[in-house]
C-alpha cells in the first residue's frame, strides 16, 4: 500500500493534517476535521504501554530501557516520573476497582498497585516455570486479566535483562475469583499487542515475529477458553503491528511500523493504521516515529494518545475508545 510521504514532526498549519491520511471516505466521519497531531513530550528511550486514569485527568506510559513510568498530566502539561525503577515496566492497564496493572520485563511478572502504593503480585510462574517477559495487558469487565508473554525483555540488557525461555511465547488468563493462572495459548511466535470487541465476545491478539508478515488474529471468547482463531488482519510486507486499541464502533486502531526495513520505505509506515471491523485499512496516521502502543482517553474518551519510540503524541478523534 502506498502510504505517502513520512511527516516529521512539526505542529501542523494546514487543516485537515495532512499527515493523517484517509484510505477510505469512511474515516472521514471518525476523523475532525480540525484536529491535528501534537507531540505532547519527547526524550525518552521506548516509549510504550500507555494508560488513561480519568479520575486524575493524567496518562500513564513506560519509558522501558530507562525504567521507569512517566505521567503525563493533563491539566499542566507536565511530565513527571511516577515509578523508578520499574523493573523495566513495558505494558499497563487499569483493573475493575481502577488500580494499576503492570507488566514488568525484569521481574518477569505481574504486578498491581494497591490504593497504598503497595505492590501484589498477580503472575510471575506457570506451572513452576519463570514467565518470560510480560509484555501488554488487559483487564475484562469481569476482572479476568488477560497478557501476553514474549521473550523481548530477556534478549539482552535493553529491556530486561538476558534469560533462557522457560516456556513458550504464550498469552494468559488471571481468573478474576481465585487468581489461578492459565495459558490459553501457546502457537503465536510474538505475541504482542491484545485487546478486546467492545462485547468483549472476541479477543484480538498480535503475533509480531508471525511469518511471512506480520499479523492480527481475533478468537471468540468463550469464558476462559478462546476458539474459532481466525485472521484479522496481515500487515503484508515490510509493515508490522505493536499495540492495538478498539473504539466503540469495534474498528482498531494499531501501532504500526516497519519490521525491521530501512529507507525512506519503512519512514512510510511509521505511525498508526486504522482499520474496520472485518479488517480493512481506513487510514494511516503518520507520525516520525514507529507507534508501539496507544490508548483512548481524555474527557470524553475520544483522545488518541499514543506512544511512539521517543515521544508521546496525541490527536482528537470523532469517535471514543470502547468502554475498557
Amino acid at each position: 500500500m502506498d502510504t505517502g510521504p513520512a511527516c516529521p514532526y512539526s505542529p501542523s498549519t494546514r487543516l485537515p493534517d495532512p499527515c493523517i491520511e484517509v484510505l477510505d471516505e469512511r474515516f472521514l466521519a471518525l476523523r475532525l476535521f480540525s484536529a491535528t497531531v501534537e507531540q505532547l513530550a519527547t526524550g525518552f528511550y521506548w516509549a510504550e504501554g500507555p494508560v488513561w486514569f480519568g479520575d486524575g485527568r493524567y496518562v500513564l506510559f513506560s519509558d522501558i530501557p530507562n525504567n521507569r513510568i512517566l505521567r503525563w498530566d493533563d491539566c499542566s502539561g507536565a511530565i513527571s516520573a511516577f515509578r523508578k525503577p520499574s523493573n523495566h515496566a513495558n505494558g499497563l492497564a487499569r483493573d475493575t476497582q481502577g488500580r494499576l496493572l503492570t507488566c514488568e520485563h525484569l521481574t518477569r511478572r505481574v504486578t498491581r498497585t494497591e490504593y497504598d502504593g503497595s505492590i501484589t503480585v498477580l503472575a510471575d510462574r506457570y506451572q513452576g516455570k519463570r514467565l518470560n517477559s510480560p509484555n501488554d495487558i488487559v483487564c475484562q469487565r469481569n476482572g479476568a486479566v488477560w497478557f501476553t508473554d514474549p521473550a523481548f525483555g530477556i534478549l539482552g540488557w535493553w529491556e530486561g535483562e538476558p534469560a533462557t525461555p522457560e516456556l513458550p511465547h504464550g498469552v494468559y488468563r488471571i481468573d478474576p475469583a481465585d487468581g489461578s493462572l492459565v495459558m490459553v495459548l501457546d502457537d503465536l511466535q510474538g505475541a504482542n499487542g491484545l485487546a478486546f470487541s467492545p462485547d468483549e465476545g472476541i479477543l484480538y491478539v498480535v503475533e509480531s515475529r508471525a511469518t511471512p508478515h506480520r499479523k492480527v488474529w481475533a478468537y471468540d471468547v468463550d469464558g476462559a477458553t478462546l476458539k474459532n482463531k481466525r485472521l484479522y488482519v496481515d500487515a503484508g510486507g515490510p509493515g508490522a503491528y505493536d499495540g492495538v486499541a478498539l473504539d466503540e464502533q469495534g474498528n482498531m486502531w494499531c501501532g504500526f511500523g516497519s519490521n525491521g526495513a530501512r529507507g525512506s520505505d519503512a519512514a512510510q509506515l511509521d505511525g498508526v493504521r486504522v482499520y474496520d471491523r472485518e479488517g480493512r485499512p481506513l487510514a494511516h496516521i503518520h507520525l516520525p516515529e514507529r507507534c508501539a502502543n496507544l490508548c483512548f482517553g481524555g474527557a470524553r474518551r475520544n483522545r488518541l494518545f499514543m506512544a511512539a519510540s521517543h515521544s508521546l503524541y496525541a490527536l482528537h478523534v470523532n469517535t471514543r475508545g470502547a468502554v475498557p
